[in-house]
């Protein structure tokens, strides 16, 4: 038996996020909205239109930019807390995978009264949660349609919350927002959407006809749109297409959940504070060449679809030509982590069981180890 489940009402529209009030319609009883946002987007002015929309048609606005990278627990429940204080009637998240994942938990916590301990894992979080509209600013992460939330504990440990809940109610796709988004975001969220796609259509346990259709999909829209923002970072269609790219890839690893490429990204992130996206890209083509093995007929069934040939090999070789072509880092070195931390981070990455478990190939601590030396 296979199960697929998703956001409910998905809505794509250049310029959409100017009529934020017809896409929030019906959702925000008190007309109360509460934005979970982060300083950058609201520097950049990427809310403007959205906050005027709302506010011309009576809606009483509240803006919580306190998100960071990686998000921390406690700018989480900071964020509840304040969102309780305004008695809010709806939770936006706007802009990349931190602000929307903080909004996803924000929503959780302000609508129910488990506690954030009793949340990670999966299937533990329980709500009810307030209304939740997700409006991405950046194509990679596809946390507006997953179930997920990943936030650090303590000082560098990533945790995750999986569950049913974390479903957004509506989910707005506006690709303007991410024109003249700069080369290194563009190629780095861009590689992260593929890998989203490749490990979903990997992930043995939980693989299932829709989400493999799902991720190649994903992967034709990506492969054809990345190389072209990065040219042209004005380049509406190319824009829209890595947005529904990764759209798809979420809705594919939401079903079919990620394994060892993120298993051995977070702890760049949790130490170092690497970009997601970008630690998932330094990594990628280790693991596709550690799995190789055992996921030959899956790589070469996406190269077939990718037109590059039947063979697994291919497959590797085109997404190291892509991180080729768009100049994302592609070693340790240059991300500022030195080769003294490989241990720390290997052991920490064979900890995310979550994902390990779902690795075509059973990922091993020497092979780990391996990975990131090839790469510092």
């Amino acid at each position: 038996m296979h199960n697929f489940r998703t956001v409910p009402d998905i809505r794509i529209e250049r310029g959409g996020s100017a009529k934020m009030d017809v896409h929030i319609e019906g959702l925000c009883q008190n007309k109360r909205v509460f934005i979970v946002t982060d300083k950058g987007v609201n520097r950049l002015g990427l809310l403007d239109a959205a906050k005027a929309a709302l506010r011309d048609t009576g809606y009483v606005v509240e803006i919580f930019d306190q998100v960071v990278a990686d998000p921390p627990e406690e700018i989480v429940c900071a964020g509840a807390k304040r969102a309780r204080k305004f008695d809010a009637g709806l939770v936006l998240g706007f802009g990349g995978g931190s602000p929307m994942d903080t909004a996803k938990v924000i929503a959780l916590l302000a609508g129910s009264d488990q506690p954030i301990s009793k949340m990670y894992g999966v299937g533990l979080a329980t709500g009810p949660r307030l209304p939740l509209v997700l409006v991405p600013t950046t194509a990679g992460t596809g946390s507006e349609v997953t179930n997920v939330a990943i936030l650090t504990t303590g000082k560098t440990e990533k945790q995750g919350i999986v569950a049913h809940p974390l479903y957004a109610d509506r989910v707005l796709l506006d690709a303007s927002l991410t024109i003249g988004l700069p080369k290194i975001i563009s190629a780095a969220t861009g590689i992260d959407a593929m890998v989203h796609a490749i490990e979903a259509y990997t992930s043995l346990p939980q693989k299932n006809p829709l989400s493999d259709a799902l991720a190649l999909s994903a992967l034709i829209k990506l492969r054809d749109g990345i190389e072209n923002v990065c040219k042209d970072g004005r380049d509406i269609d190319g824009r829209e297409n890595m947005l529904i790219g990764a759209m798809l890839a979420g809705q594919a690893f939401s079903n079919a959940p990620c394994a060892a490429v993120h298993a051995l990204a977070y702890p760049l992130g949790g130490f170092f504070h690497v970009p997601h996206g970008l630690s998932n890209a330094l990594v990628l083509t280790g693991v596709m060449r550690y799995n190789l093995p055992k996921a030959e007929a899956l790589y070469g069934e996406i190269s077939t679809h990718l037109r590059l040939g039947g063979a697994g090999q291919n497959l590797i070789d085109e997404m190291q030509r892509i991180k080729d072509t768009t100049d994302v880092p592609q070693t340790l070195k240059s991300v500022d982590i030195p080769q003294s931390a490989i241990a720390l981070m290997a052991d920490d990455a064979m900890t995310k069981t979550r994902l390990l478990v779902n690795n075509p190939r059973e990922m091993t601590l020497a092979a780990t180890v391996k990975i990131y030396e090839d790469i510092a």
